[in-house]
This record gives structure tokens, sequence and C-alpha cells, in this order.
């Protein structure tokens, strides 16, 4: 679990912030909040079990030998083990604080509650395979595993696996970092605590927290409320699943586009739609608040023409499955020809087929997003929100039930709903609505069942 509307740093830009809260703090008066953080929420956890604190040679082992001595004055059980001596002169300070024994890492015996105080934020290589053999042993035989800003292993800035281990719990400090949010790092932090260290952080980049929505108005009407545009291609069940997921969502009027009548529900409207000429006629009507296409759309020439019209149109678009795999590596000089907002909803394997970008699922996005003008909700089990105006959203991406057919093109109806009615944070709103309706839906849904919980998340957010 992820703290919502929680700021989002890189490792220098966290550096840089302690660099400003110094002018007004020591640095020891920040380290010591940090451990009284650590020692608060181990406390709450540890319900009276032995300790073990681990505690590296940088500020991190400052923050766990503060935590250590605050434990112990709480009458836990406490025990320190090393990684090496302290490198910097405010860890020196604190394990002098501490003034009870240290043991070496390797030497250390496991215990119910362990500390990971090793490596924090910075670290870019791997554990030596020693620490690595030893930390892996402790934290095994742990029953409660509690990291100190990062678990030890997981680079920062792209929370790629370096030796880590899974914790229980991570006590974040001051802000989240990117590894919180992304690949092992987010899966190895365990429920994470957001701790106010007196360091102020501003930051583009945020964690999703649960959108504030508004009840219609006494005077809102069914185009004023939205009107959603859903192109049918190919799999016109893929479409319908997108269709109903923006009235689900709260859009006021939507309209299936294909050769096909559409069925149940009732509400849904059809107009038969063949051709990108005829597409484009259609997307002319201003009271059109977004068109989605893409799902189940196909790969022939009639959906290439049906694409090219929507993107000729003057309407807010959102782009997924069939209309992403269609535009390619021409991505970005199609979207950046567009007068109108786009939105792009790519899997991992389709980002990859559209941008060559490289560094961590956050750097990629928001440079794909800069270079395409447009917003891009980056689809997973770490999902990345980026605009090309350099704002970052991210959150897990929900129940792992979501990994079936269908769910993408729920997503999609969504995040048109919310762009026909000017929601702001479109993207975020959508991501939030359908992880949440996952989640109420339990395990083994379908795509169609997914739909039915929408409302009750929504009224989550009224």
């Amino acid at each position: 679990m992820i703290p919502p509307g929680a700021p989002i740093v890189t490792a220098a830009q966290m550096r840089a912030a302690e660099q400003e809260a110094f002018r007004f703090a020591t640095q020891l008066e920040v380290m010591e909040r940090a451990g009284a953080a650590v020692a608060r929420e181990a406390a709450r956890f540890a319900l009276g079990r032995p300790v073990l604190v681990l505690a590296g040679p940088g500020n991190n082992g400052g923050d766990a030998y503060t935590a250590a001595r605050l434990l112990k004055a709480r009458g836990h059980d406490v025990t320190v083990a090393a990684c090496g001596q302290p490198q910097t002169d405010a860890a020196q300070a604190m394990l002098e604080e501490w003034g009870g024994p240290v043991s070496s890492l390797y030497e250390a015996r496991p215990r119910p509650v362990l500390i990971d105080g090793l490596f924090g934020t910075g670290m870019t290589r791997p554990l030596e395979r020693g620490v690595a053999a030893v930390f892996a042993e402790l934290a095994g035989a742990a029953e409660f595993r509690l990291a100190i800003d990062l678990p030890s292993g997981i680079e920062t800035d792209t929370g790629e696996d370096l030796g880590a281990r899974r914790m229980d719990a991570t006590v974040a400090l001051a802000a989240l970092k990117p590894a919180h949010v992304l690949g092992r790092g987010l899966e190895c932090s365990g429920h994470i605590l957001l701790a106010d260290i007196g360091i102020a952080v501003q930051s583009q980049w945020q964690s999703v927290s649960r959108p504030a929505l508004k009840t219609p108005g006494a005077q809102d009407h069914k185009f004023s409320r939205g009107m959603v545009v859903v192109v049918e291609g190919a799999m016109p069940g893929a479409a319908r699943l997108a269709a109903r997921a923006a009235m689900a969502g709260g859009a006021g009027y939507v309209l299936l586009a294909g050769p096909e009548a559409p069925g149940s529900p009732d509400a849904l409207v059809h107009r038969a739609v063949q051709s990108g000429d005829e597409l484009g006629d259609l997307l002319t009507d201003d009271r059109i608040g977004a068109v989605v296409i893409g799902p189940g759309l196909g790969r022939d020439r009639r959906a290439e023409a049906l694409l090219k019209a929507a993107l000729a149109s003057p309407r807010p678009l959102i782009l997924d499955g069939d209309a992403l795999s269609l535009l390619g590596t021409s991505a970005a000089a199609w979207l950046q020809r567009r007068t109108a907002p786009s939105w792009l909803t790519p899997h991992s394997g389709e980002f990859a087929r559209m941008f060559a970008m490289e560094g961590s699922k956050i750097d990629a996005t928001l440079a794909a997003a800069e270079a395409a003008r447009c917003i891009i909700l980056h689809k997973g089990a770490d999902t990345v929100i980026a605009s090309y105006k350099g704002d970052v959203q991210a959150m897990p991406g929900g129940s792992r039930w979501l990994s079936t057919a269908g769910t993408g093109d729920v997503l999609a109806g969504l995040l048109g709903a919310q762009v026909a009615a000017n929601q702001p944070h479109s993207a975020s709103v959508a991501a939030w609505l359908h992880a949440r309706a996952a989640e109420l839906a339990g395990p083994a849904f379908i795509a169609d069942r997914l739909i039915r919980y929408v409302p009750q998340a929504l009224s989550e957010c009224l």
C-alpha cells in the first residue's frame, strides 16, 4: 500500500531537500526525527518481541542506531548488528549515542523483528555477495521486517532489484522515492508509511489519491455530463465493453460508432459508421467531449482509415489497444500534429513498440509524453501516468485479477467518461476507479463483471 497524494522525489532531489533543511536544523536533529519515526512504527508492530537492528555505514545506519536507542528506552529487547563502521560524522555520533554492544553483521542471530537500516536512498550497485546472503537469512527468519526509507538492495530511482528481500513495511522518510512505486521496489517495500522528519519536499510527481468527485448539478443534462463516442472495429465486444464502462463511469451520453447495432444496454446509442469519412463527419459534432478508439479496432485498412479520421478530428482522443499498434513508432509524429488533447493507455509491450525511451518507467513515460505532447497512462503492476507538462502520478496497478481480457477496454471507457466531463486529472481518476472496482469485484472476475462495480467505486468519491 502506498500513501495517497505523497510527493515522489529522486535520490538527487532528496539530497538537495536535505541540504536545504540543514540550513534550519542540524543533521543530527533530522536524524533524531527519522529514528524516532522508525522506532514509533517498529514499536507498534513489534508487540514486545525481540528486535534486531541492522545498521549500515551511511546515514541510513545512523537512523538505525537512533531507532535502536529509542526502542531500548521504551523497554524493548534490542540488539544491533553493523555492516562496517560509520562513514559519516552523523552516523558515528548516533552510534556513540546508542552506547550498547554492536556485533558484526556476520555474527548476527535471527530475531522475530528485523529493522533494515543497511542501505537506503542512493544505492546504485548490488549488495556484496556475503552481505546479501546473511541479509537474506536474517530477513527470512524474521516474523516481521521493517525497512528504513527503502529496503536494502533496491535502486532508488528505478526500483531495480540489487539483492533485496521483501519487507512487511517500510518507513519512507520525508517523501516517496521512485523505487517505492516501481517494479521490485514496490513489491519489496510492503506497506509504506510516510514519516514527516521536517524536510520540506516539493515535486510534480505524486502518488495517486482517491479523487474527490461531484454529483451532477441541478442544471446538468446528458451532454453537459459528457458525450463519449466509442469507435467499434473488427472485434465489437471490446468497444462495447469500453462503451458500457463509459456509461458506468458517469458519462451522460455514450454513442457507439460502428457497423453493428449494439444490443443491450438500451441506453447505449448506435450510429452506423462504415468508413473513415463517415467517422470524420460524425466527429464534427461540437457536443462530443471524448472519442475512444482502439479497443477491438483491428489493424486492417478500414481500421487505419478510422484511426486517421479520429486523429484528424478536433476532439479529445483516447487511444488504446489496436490504435496504439497502428501508430507504432509514428505515434509522436501523429500526435504532435493534433490540436486537441490526446491520452494513450499502453501496457509495457505497446509502450516499447511505440517509444524507444530509456531509464526508469517514470523517466521513460515522461519522456514519451513530452515527445508526443500527450498524457500517457502506462498500465501495469506499477501504473505511471505522465503529462507532457511534466506532471507524474503513480499507483499500484490494483488487483492481480485485472490480468484478464477486456479490463483494458474498461479502463479506456472510464477514461473517456472522465475526459468528456472535463474532470481534472482524468487519467488518475480513471485509474483509481478501475483499481477500486477490481478490489470490489473480488477474485476471478471477467471484464463484464468489473463494470458492475464501477458505480460503487464512484460512490466512494462523492
